[in-house]
């Protein structure tokens, strides 16, 4: 059986949420407005985790030399 997603439990949650001090009916199929926090200042991706990007570099060209390394010696140990 596969998981519910939020989105599905917050439906089923605000199915039976009380709207201006009256309680729904099971029946009742009103929209309830979740309000939303403040969204933070966010900027892109690419300014947040540059950082990453050379990370990820860095590590995927001391792979690739270790990698000919290990081809090299492969042959060289026969």
């Amino acid at each position: 059986m596969a998981k519910k997603s939020r989105r599905a439990r917050r439906r089923r949650a605000t199915r039976g949420a009380v709207k201006g001090g009256t309680v729904s009916k099971p029946g009742d199929r009103t929209e309830v407005e979740v309000a939303a926090g403040p969204r933070p200042a966010t900027s892109g991706f690419t300014e947040q985790y540059a950082y990453v990007y050379d990370d990820l570099k860095r590590i995927a060209i001391l792979a690739g030399t270790l990698f000919a390394v290990l081809i090299a010696l492969s042959f060289l140990i026969q």
